[in-house]
C-alpha cells in the first residue's frame, strides 16, 4: 500500500512519485519518507502525507507499532527550502495553514496511543530532527549528523525548538541551534537522543525488532501505558501518582 501526493496537480513531479510509501509487516507499519533526490525534505505534500498516514496507523486495529524510516542515504533534511518562496507574508493563510500542519505533525506521534520507532540514518536536521525525536524510541545509524541549522540560512527553528528543549538540557539545546553544530550518532546516543546505534544498512531490521516487540503486548495496555508516560512528564508530583492511580485500576481488566 503506498501513500500518494493527492491534492497535487496531476502534471507535476511530485504527483508522479509516491512521497510516502507504506508497508505492513505483520502487526506492525512501516512508513517510509520517499522524496530521497531531496533527502527526504517535508514539503507540504509530504507533511500532509505523513500526519494522514500516522492518523491511518492509530486507526487500524491490526496495527499494534510503527516505524519511521526514510528512504536513501538520509532520513530527512527538514523543511523543503523550495516552498519558502511562496510562503510570505504576502500569502498569510498559506503560512499559517503549513505552521499549523508541521506543528501538529511535530507532536503528533507522541500523541497516538500506538507506539513509534524512528529507523533514522544520514542527515535527520531540523524539522527532520524534531521527527526523529518525536517518536517514542529512535535507532541511529552509525552515520547519523543531527542538528538544527535552521539559523545559517535566517531561519528561526520555531517549530521544532519544544521538543529539543524537552530531550536536551538548555545549554546543549541552545548550542544546536545557535550555532548549528550536527551531533554525531555516539553524541546523540550520550545525550539520551537515541535509544542504540547501529550500522546504517541496520536501522530498519533494528527498528522493527523493537516494533515487533510492542505488538506482542496487549494493545490496551501499551496505550494506556504510553498515555500516562507523556502525561505524568507534565504533572506535578502528587497529580501525577494521582494518574498513576487511576491507570492502576484500570490495567486490572488488561490481562489475557
Amino acid at each position: 500500500m503506498t501513500v500518494t501526493t493527492s491534492g497535487q496537480p496531476a502534471d507535476t513531479d511530485e504527483a508522479a512519485a509516491d512521497v510516502l510509501l507504506v508497508e505492513d509487516r505483520g502487526p506492525v507499519r512501516v512508513l517510509t519518507l520517499n522524496r530521497p533526490d531531496k533527502l527526504n525534505a517535508l514539503n507540504t505534500a509530504l507533511t500532509r502525507a505523513l500526519s494522514t498516514a500516522l492518523s491511518a496507523a492509530e486507526d487500524d486495529g491490526e496495527v499494534r507499532a510503527v516505524v519511521l524510516t526514510g528512504a536513501g542515504r538520509g532520513f530527512c533534511a527538514g523543511a523543503d527550502l523550495s516552498e519558502f518562496s511562496t510562503l510570505t507574508p504576502d500569502e498569510p493563510d498559506a503560512v499559517l495553514e503549513r505552521a499549523a500542519l508541521t506543528a501538529r505533525l511535530q507532536t503528533q506521534m507522541q500523541r497516538m496511543g500506538t507506539p513509534v520507532v524512528s529507523a533514522v540514518r544520514g542527515a535527520a536536521v531540523g524539522g527532520g530532527a524534531g521527527l526523529a525525536i518525536g517518536a517514542d524510541m529512535a535507532i541511529a545509524g552509525t552515520d547519523l549528523k543531527f542538528g538544527y541549522p535552521e539559523l545559517r540560512h535566517s531561519i528561526v527553528p520555531a517549530l521544532v525548538m519544544t521538543g529539543l528543549q524537552r530531550h536536551l538540557g538548555r545549554k546543549l539545546a541552545f548550542e544546536l541551534i545557535s550555532t548549528g553544530r550536527l551531533l554525531s550518532a555516539s553524541e546523540a546516543a550520550a545525550h539520551g537522543l537515541v535509544n542504540r546505534v547501529v550500522e546504517p544498512d541496520q536501522v530498519v531490521e533494528a527498528a522493527l525488532g523493537t516494533a515487533e516487540r510492542w505488538a506482542a503486548v496487549e494493545p490496551r495496555a501499551i496505550h494506556a501505558a504510553k498515555d500516562l508516560f507523556y502525561r505524568v512528564a507534565d504533572l506535578p508530583t502528587e497529580a501525577a501518582m494521582r494518574a498513576g492511580q487511576d491507570v492502576n485500576a484500570l490495567m486490572r481488566g488488561f490481562r489475557r
